[in-house]
């Protein structure tokens, strides 16, 4: 089978299509035939060389997929050959066949595509446990969202309104993806710079924001601590600066403004509840089959397509969400 494989840390010269052996299912596992997978900034993350994201080279990225099952392990219940599926696999997912843990696979309803399902198991999952459980939105929060541009803060800007709804503020890398962020939903959409703080304390009318989700490690944590309404909660889920972590701020400051801040990680959450994990994205597939949830992704022809658009990701010029045809 025709599989993407990360040879060494690096860029996309690194990227390379192999013909691998098909992977077989285990006990408690499923075999998948891919039809889309997901692409994510962990791809980045990974192909970069960030400390705890790939263990050894080569390596076999890929954490959400949408495809049929081919194959059911031992023990497994409630899957069969030829159930549509979307799953998060621990990796490997680039590839025309994956295996995922069963407890991490969930049937998809009649009506939701393959091609926007494969959005689901990563990026839309996270986006549900990032505002529900880590973040305790609740209506009419105002909140902020670090890299709204990408594939997480498209499916935040989909998710708020069903969940009661609120404003949303979004920061960019690129004044010039201000606008689709604007498009996908935001109230209002600014570049990271030194304006950025008066800018948020100006769009709150100087209340500031309940919820920031944040992406980037502690790189703008003073500002989220700056904008952050009593009672706030923050909520970082991700290192995408690659640089060096910062110590958490210290009691006191949090104490007197009320403040919560949340680690979040999916692969963690993967591994050590996973049961919380497919609830988030049963919680998802069922909003897409009730045609509430409406994701756009930009599709990819084919895995040789997959290296260039994590140049785009790694540089800051992809906008929305990456799907991969891998399979028919």
């Amino acid at each position: 089978m025709r599989a993407l494989v990360m040879t060494a840390p690096g860029g996309g010269e690194n990227s390379q299509i192999r013909e691998v052996e098909a992977p077989r299912p285990g006990p408690g596992q499923v075999a998948i035939d891919v039809a889309y997978a997901g692409l994510n900034f962990v791809d980045v993350m990974t192909r970069r060389g960030d400390a705890a994201y790939a263990t050894e080279w080569p390596h076999r990225p890929g954490k959400e997929v949408a495809g049929t099952v081919r194959e059911v392990g031992e023990g497994v219940t409630g899957l069969a050959a030829g159930d549509r599926v979307v799953a998060a696999p621990v990796g490997a997912g680039l590839a025309e066949v994956v295996v995922a843990e069963a407890a991490l696979t969930v049937p998809l309803p009649d009506g939701v595509a393959l091609r926007e399902a494969a959005a689901v198991p990563l990026g839309l999952a996270t986006s549900v446990l990032l505002l529900t459980d880590a973040g305790r939105f609740d209506a009419g929060d105002t909140v902020l969202v670090h890299s709204a541009g990408g594939g997480i803060g498209h499916a935040v800007a989909q998710l708020v309104p069903l969940l009661g709804g609120g404003r949303l503020i979004g920061t960019v890398g690129r004044p010039e993806k201000a606008a689709a962020a604007i498009a996908s939903g935001y109230d209002h959409a600014f570049a990271r710079d030194e304006a950025l703080p008066e800018a948020i304390r100006t769009a709150t009318g100087g209340r500031g924001v309940d919820l920031v989700l944040d992406p980037l490690g502690t790189e703008a944590l003073e500002l989220d601590l700056t904008v952050a309404a009593p009672g706030a909660r923050i909520v970082l889920f991700g290192n995408a600066g690659g640089g060096a972590v910062a110590d958490l701020p210290p009691l006191g400051r949090l104490m007197a403004g009320n403040l919560t801040v949340t680690g979040f990680s999916h692969r963690f959450l993967a591994a050590t509840a996973p049961e919380r994990l497919a609830r988030a994205i049963r919680r998802a597939v069922d909003l897409m089959a009730d045609g509430g949830l409406k994701l756009p992704v930009t599709e990819l022809p084919d895995l040789a397509a997959v290296p260039a658009a994590h140049d785009a990701m790694a540089d800051g010029r992809a906008t929305g969400k990456y799907v991969v045809r891998v399979g028919g």
